[in-house]
């Protein structure tokens, strides 16, 4: 089994770059298989997520290829998809199985999508009953599992009041919307990330969004396009966190989204009392910029149910801020962790403890009355991805020595985070420049 050990970290004053999106990353990939023409997308981010959508939609007959600093998508239209000759393996990515749900729903051939053990444990009824209510022909597993069998299908428009605020059903709605014969009416809980509104009209959708309600009229095709993908601010908020926690840190981030929804964690680290500024310097479409934090003691602070859409991917950042913020901090409303790639709940409660934490477990969250001494311990991240670099951040305010186990897994979203903490650790990284 490999390991990474992590050290304690004294001083921390780095000035760094992070890879690109990989929400928009997958989204780039499929608007521009889907597009009539050449799509040029630079930043694509390079990880096992991002390979898996795109040796799906290279099974459909895409032609996907690196130039460069540049990828380039051969689109092949709404009616250019080929039939794969195999399931397609869909990995640990349950963002790259959801959409193509929604992609798939409405073609004239039927497909079977799969994943990784993790993956197939994961439930998509969510995803699954309305695409079945516009037509689509859908079979699950027991307990709605993966694999997914998808048969040919005539697919009719929607009106849909979104059950939850959730980016990947929303964009499976809007997909599958490009093949249905009526529109697709989206109201409800319409209010988490906005990746698909902002690019669909980059790629010259007319989409609708207004007063709480998503519109697409059917009929749409998409046209190829230039986009540059934005580093990835949930891959950011590791660095972040480090700076917040070390006396005197200091961290300045450019080229990372500064989406609004997507700054959820750096809101609460606000609130926390982090001096974070942000600099917005180009839309490409989605805005990006620059993120400079300086360290000041942490306050305790309560997130609620309404703020989890925004930051669903920090809360075990969140977890490891508590130990060291002076109070009570509470997260309550995430109990969609308990269904990621790992049950992050519980993996977060079982680490902490094991670094000495006390903590109380909710079914949709936790408290921890801060702040209390971490102790370097041996860490299951449950091949994890976030569980393990959230636990490495937190080896870095640790005494003694913290063991990651398995720490390949980092390569779903970020394969080189342990390159960029030991560059950290050795202090090879330029420091700030405010």
């Amino acid at each position: 089994m490999s390991i990474e050990r992590v050290s304690a970290l004294h001083h921390f004053d780095a000035r760094l770059t992070v890879p690109g999106d990989k929400s928009i990353s997958h989204r780039a990939l499929i608007f521009g298989a889907l597009s009539e023409g050449e799509t040029r997308i630079e930043g694509l981010l390079n990880s096992a997520d991002v390979t898996s959508t795109w040796q799906c939609l290279s099974q459909m007959g895409v032609q996907i290829q690196r130039q460069g600093t540049e990828v380039c998508v051969q689109g092949v239209g709404l009616a250019g998809l080929q039939a794969p000759s195999s399931p397609l393996d869909c990995g640990n990515s349950g963002t790259t199985l959801r959409l193509l749900m929604g992609m798939l729903a409405g073609q004239k051939f039927s497909s079977v999508l799969s994943g990784d053990a993790s993956l197939s444990q994961r439930p998509m009824k969510r995803v699954a009953q309305p695409l079945s209510e516009m037509g689509a022909v859908i079979e699950l597993r027991a307990q709605n599992y993966p694999p997914v069998k998808i048969s040919p299908a005539q697919l009719q428009g929607i009106d849909y009041a979104l059950p939850i605020a959730s980016a990947q059903l929303k964009t499976s709605l809007l997909l599958a919307g490009l093949w249905a014969e009526g529109p697709v009416r989206l109201q409800g809980e319409i209010g988490s990330r906005d990746h698909t509104e902002r690019l669909l009209p980059h790629f010259g959708v007319n989409l609708k969004t207004k007063e709480g309600t998503i519109l697409l009229e059917p009929k749409q095709s998409l046209k190829a396009a230039h986009l540059r993908v934005p580093g990835d601010p949930s891959t950011a908020a590791f660095w972040l966190a480090a700076a917040a926690m070390i006396p005197g840190g200091r961290v300045e981030i450019s080229g990372v989204s500064l989406n609004p929804t997507r700054l959820g964690f750096v809101q609460v680290l606000q609130r926390m009392g982090a001096v974070i500024a942000e600099e917005i310097t180009a839309e490409t479409p989605e805005p990006l910029g620059i993120l400079r934090l300086q360290q000041v003691p942490l306050q305790a602070t309560r997130v609620y149910a309404h703020e989890i859409p925004d930051l669903v991917d920090e809360v075990p950042l969140i977890a490891i801020l508590a130990t060291q913020a002076q109070g009570r901090t509470e997260v309550r409303g995430a109990g969609e962790l308990r269904v990621k790639e790992s049950d992050r709940l519980s993996a977060l409660a079982q680490n902490l403890t094991a670094m000495g934490v006390k903590l109380e477990l909710f079914e949709d969250g936790f408290a921890i009355e801060g702040p209390q001494a971490l102790f370097g311990a041996k860490i299951d991240p449950h091949h994890d991805h976030r569980i393990a670099m959230a636990f490495a951040i937190a080896g870095l305010v640790a005494e003694g020595e913290t063991e990651i186990q398995n720490p390949e897994c980092v390569g779903i979203s970020y394969p080189e985070f342990f390159d960029i903490l030991r560059q950290l650790q050795e202090g090879e990284m330029k420091p700030c420049a405010f």
